[in-house]
This record gives structure tokens, sequence and C-alpha cells, in this order.
């Protein structure tokens, strides 16, 4: 049925039809419709780089050649793993790998009558479906959202199910360490024998967190960092695939950002193609895109920067190092960043000047092989090691200071003011120059050792009846801390007696101690507060076992004499022994005995000629604690034994001896 239009009702009426374009009834006519025109094809969405050039097969994977080669022989054996672990750092392949092993698993080939295989071959239903993310029987699984234990649920129900389309069901869990305690446990007995048709692969970058008893039911393959020169050989290809050229420099620099991941390289590689096109580089026919280009997208110094502030620095020039930083905060770049190129420089040139085959190195760019090995030559190692102490202290500054720029310059500034500083080990042998017979130090103690000194450290000489001192002053040696030691002629290390190990008492009795020394060190191991006391604040009277006298100052522990002499009876198992206070004067306490020699030590430490020479050089030093290792616990030298102390002309009467009355003396023996 045709509805009449107007114009037709108007000439049935016979009158004048309106005019087309005149206004209807109901306000303006409609416009005739536009004549048909065929619809243009909507635009494709622009697929990043990452997304576009994802490996599909094995063969794609780059730098990853041990876990390859392991799949490869796993699926020509038939043997292949139920459950996999794929770790390693963000962007290396890990949920490739995953997606490349569930196609191997389920292709059937072109004819549709294969196996599993390593060669997928990529268009048969399944391996579409896969690449397509659309498979109903590969489920992928963000842990990061699903943490729970009801999600594992869904899991293992799901595994009591055959596949649908394809020969495996494959469960792809990615950042599988998010998963809760509970989820890990709900899926140990499935992961431990799942059904036939099933297989588990799963993909973390902190495989530190999963659970060992999760590990032990998994194939962990570790994918390593790309490469540097196989990242900036992908992204070559790549580059090629897009028409877009870039230099080699401009490639190594966006392999070194990557930082061994493809995906964070192809990301910084898109980026840099859509700068460098509208800047009318890159182009077939245009120049490549270059290194400056790519640095400053980066937020990098130039290269060349970087060495140049390095020499400024090393040279101890502040004017050009300040002038660098400067030209490089116009143009927009991070100075910390800038430190850290810096910092990174260095470890390069201390490598460089460790192993010297890596100045052959391909995967160095040529300004490293080049600049780097002359900065080696001329360099030592110490001043290397002190710039590597102080940038690396300094970075930590500018990431806390209120203004980057100042912190970073100041960092500079002191690094120039130190280059003029030579190594340690240099001003020893300037100092030893200068006094090369200086005479070794004297400690007048009986039985001196030697004295460590921080700063210069400088030995005692031997005792006396020891070797005689060299007249040199003795071999340097540098110690821990920064400073040196003069080591005087060798000598057997002095006996320690009245010392007395912290440990618990023997069941069985001891020795009985012979010298008051020993009486305290005795009771260190037993009673350690009224072994301090004994320290500092008594007094010895009179010392003849088992009687002894004391003096206790004021204020001290109470009942000090009674808990001694208990001490005394329990650990030598003789009751005889009596403590008894005393108001006589009696000796100095142990403490202030041991003060008095450290005293001793460091005047003598100020009077050697090689401790004045130090601060002569450096005039604001301070000597600090003198320490002589042949001393015991309490700072005071060895304890001779009682028999060593008597006169030597004296002789005794064996111990078989009959006793000789004092009747039976002739008098003339008296005479």
């Amino acid at each position: 049925m045709t509805v009449p239009s107007d114009q037709d009702r108007s000439e049935e009426a016979g009158l004048p039809a309106p005019p087309a374009d005149g206004p209807g009834l109901f306000g303006d006519a409609p416009q005739p419709p536009a004549p048909a025109m065929p619809d243009a094809a909507p635009a494709a969405p622009y697929r990043v780089l990452a997304r576009k050039y994802r490996p599909t097969t094995f063969d794609d994977l780059i730098g990853q050649e041990t876990t390859v080669r392991i799949l490869r022989n796993a699926f020509a054996l038939g043997r292949v793993a139920h459950a996999f672990m794929l770790t390693g750092v963000r962007g290396v392949g890990k949920t490739t790998t995953a997606r490349i092993i569930a196609r191997a698993l389920n292709c059937t080939g072109p004819d549709g009558t294969g196996g599993p295989t390593a060669d997928p071959c990529g268009v048969c239903p399944n391996c579409v479906a896969i690449l397509a993310d659309r498979h109903p029987d590969v489920l992928e699984m963000d842990a990061a959202s699903r943490t729970g234990v009801d999600d594992v649920r869904e899991i293992i129900e799901a595994t009591r199910f055959r596949p649908m389309q394809g020969r495996m069901k494959v469960f792809i869990i990615d950042e599988v360490h998010m998963l809760s305690r509970n989820a890990f446990n709900a899926l140990l007995k499935t992961l431990e024998e799942p059904p036939a048709q099933v297989t588990f692969i799963f993909a973390t970058t902190e495989l530190r967190k999963v659970p060992v008893t999760v590990l032990s039911r998994c194939q962990t393959f570790a994918l390593r960092r790309v490469p540097q020169v196989e990242l900036a050989a992908h992204f070559d290809r790549v580059a090629q695939a897009e028409h877009v050229r870039f230099s080699p420099d401009a490639l190594s620099l966006i392999a070194r950002a990557a930082d061994g991941s493809v995906r964070d390289g192809l990301s910084l590689l898109d980026q840099a193609i859509a700068q460098g096109t509208l800047d009318g580089e890159g182009g077939t026919d245009a120049a490549p895109i270059g290194m400056d280009l790519v640095a400053g997208m980066l937020g990098l110094a130039d290269r060349g920067l970087v060495f140049d502030l390095l020499d400024a620095v090393l040279e101890g020039r502040p004017d050009r190092a300040l002038a660098i930083t400067a030209d490089v905060y116009v143009r927009g770049g991070d100075l910390g960043v800038m430190l850290g190129d810096v910092l990174e420089l260095v470890h390069t040139v201390s490598r460089i000047k460790a192993i010297p085959a890596l100045r052959d190195n391909p995967e160095l760019p040529e300004a490293e092989r080049q600049r780097g090995a002359a900065l080696a030559e001329r360099v030592p190692v110490p001043v290397l090691g002190r710039t590597w102490q102080m940038l690396l202290k300094g970075l930590s500054e500018v990431e806390q200071a209120p203004d980057r720029r100042q912190a970073a310059e100041m960092v500079l500034i002191r690094l120039c003011y130190v280059a003029d500083l030579p190594p340690p080990g240099d001003l020893v042998r300037r100092m030893l120059g200068q006094d090369a017979a200086a005479a070794p130090l004297h400690v007048p103690e009986p039985a001196g050792g030697g004295n460590d000194v921080s700063g210069p450290a400088v030995s005692t000489p031997p005792v006396a009846g020891g070797p005689p001192a060299g007249g040199d002053g003795g071999a340097i040696r540098m110690v821990a801390n920064g400073g040196m030691r003069v080591e005087g002629t060798p000598r057997p290390a002095a006996p320690r007696t009245g010392r007395v190990e912290e440990t618990a008492p023997a069941p069985e009795p001891l020795a009985p101690p012979r010298t008051w020394r020993e009486t305290v060190a005795f009771v260190s191991g037993r009673d350690a507060m009224l072994h301090g006391h004994l320290r500092h604040a008594t007094h010895l009277v009179s010392f003849a076992p088992p009687l002894i006298e004391i003096r206790v100052e004021r204020n001290s522990l109470p009942g000090l004499a009674r808990r001694l002499e208990t001490i005394l009876r329990e650990g030598t198992g003789d009751p005889a022994w009596q403590v008894r206070q005393s108001d006589a004067e009696g000796e100095a306490t142990l403490a202030e005995q041991g003060a008095e020699i450290i005293q001793l030590h460091r005047a003598a430490a100020q009077a050697h000629p090689l401790v004045q020479a130090a601060m002569q050089v450096f005039p604001t030093a301070r000597l600090g604690e003198v320490t002589d290792h042949a001393l015991d616990d309490y700072g005071l030298p060895p304890e001779e034994m009682a028999v060593q102390n008597l006169a030597p002309d004296l002789e005794f009467a064996p111990l078989d001896a009959d006793l000789v009355e004092e009747d039976d003396l002739d008098a003339d023996d008296f005479a």
C-alpha cells in the first residue's frame, strides 16, 4: 500500500501544490535524504608496539635460550609438566611464554590431526582463538585483583569439567604471589594431583613470596633480563618494520633505559617514534632519530656531558661542573638522574679498570669504550672508590632536599674540593719519605704491645728481653678504619692472664685465684653487677689467700664483701675464704690503674714522629683512642707468675727433701 503525497492530493483536488521547499504544517519541511554514499571503513584502533610485536612462537622469544631449549625438549620427549612457575622482572615475557605453552598444548595442526608440539601452526581454530584471547579452555586470572579463597574455588570447580574445544584446560594465573595464604592452601591438593586434561601456568615477579609448598609442585623457569645488545637489535628490527630509522646510539640508549625489559623498551621506542616523526626525523628519506632527541625524551643528560662532568669533578674544576649542571637544568633534565648517570659511569670505569678486556666488549657503547678506557688509565682505584661513596651519599641527599638542584650542586662542589686530596696510601708514603728514620713509639710499660690509634696508628716496640726493634720505624699496613699501622719487629704475643670467659660456672670447683686481678676476673662470669663494683669502686688493702682485705667506696653495692666471699667459697670449693672490709687507703681501683696506663700510651703516641707529621698535615685532627692489644681486659699489662718475680739466684730444695731441725744446724753456717 502506497500513501499519497501532498502533491498528489493537491492535484486530485485541483488546488496548487505547495512549494517543495516551503514550510510544512508543523514547521520546516524535512530535507530530502542525501544520496547514499558508500560506508567508509572504520579506522582500526592503534595497537602499541608491545602488543603488536608480542612473540607468538618460541622462536620469537629473545634472550631466553635456556627456557626455550628445555620446553622444546619437553614437548619432543612428551614430558610436559602439569604445572609451571615462570618468574622474572617485568616485561621479559612471562605471560607471553604462558600463552605460547597454551597454544603448543592445544594445537591440532592445519589438518586438525596434530598433537602437542613446540611449534604451533597458528592457523588451526585453537591457535587462532588463543591468539585472539577468546578460547574457552584457556583461562587467565589476575591474582592481584582476585586474591581470595572463593576465586581459587572457582578454578578448582572448573578443573572437574572436560575441555569444551581444545585438548587441554590451561589456567594462567598472573602475579600469583598476590594470592592469600588460605588461597594457596586451597590450591595445593589440586595443584599436586590435577586432572589429566588440566595444566597450571603461574607467573610472578616476586618468587620469594610464593610458598615453598607451591614451588615444590611446579617446574620453575627463571626468565632472565635481556642483554642490551639483543634489545638494541630487536628494537632495530621493530623500527624497520614500522618504517622508522634510528641511530645506533639512540637504540643503545633506549636499550639501556629498558633495563632488560622488552616491554619497557618497546614502550620507549613507541614514544620516541611519535616524537621523532613529528619533528621531521626518522622517516625513510629523513635523518634518523638521534641520541639527543631520545636523551631529551628520557630526561637524561647527553652522554658526552656526563663524561665532561666527571672529568671536571676529577680535575677539581667546580666552575666547569656547575656550568654543565646549569646546561642540563635549562634543557629540562633531572639533576638527580644526572648524578645517577655519573654514578653509573664511575662504576663502568671501575669495571674497565678491573677487567681490561671490557674495552673490547661490544655490549658497551663506543663512548664507554673510548673515553671510559682513558679515564680508567689515569684515575686510580682509591679515587674512584671515594667518588662512588660520595655520589652514593649525595643521591640520597638530593632525594631528601627541598631543592634538588641545590643539593646536586653541593654534591658536585664537595667532589671538586676533594679532587686534589691524595689517597691515604699516598699520604702515608709521603709522610714516611719525610721522616723515614722515625723512631718507633716507646711506652713506659714492661709489657707493652701494639697500639691502634684512630687516624694514624702506631705500635710499641717489644718488651725488654724480646727481639730488638727495627730502626726504620717498622712496616706500613692499612687498617679497616681508613688509618694506618706501623708494625714493629714481630714478636710473640704476651700471655693474657687473669681473664675468665663469660660462660656458666663449671660444676667442678676451679683453681683459686692467686692475685686480686684474678679474683675480680673470677667474679666476672658469675655476677656482672658485683664485677663492676669490684673494678670501679673497690680498693685492695691486702691479699693473703684465703684472707682478703678491701676498702669499698661509699654508695657502693650493699653487702659487697659477703657476696664476694660467697662466690669464692662456692666457686673454689674452699670454705676458708674470708673477705673483710678495712678503712685503710689501699691501692687504686683496677679502673683507675687502667686509665693511668691509657694516659701513658696516649702521651707516648702524641710524641711519636709519625703522629706529629700527620698532625702537621691535618692541623684540626685529634688523636683518638690508643689501644694496646697486649693489655688485658682491665687495660693493665699481664701479671707475671709469682715464681718469676722471685730473685733468680735463690735455690729451692726438692720436694722430697727431709726437714732439718734447728738443733742440727751448725752455728758456723750463720756466722
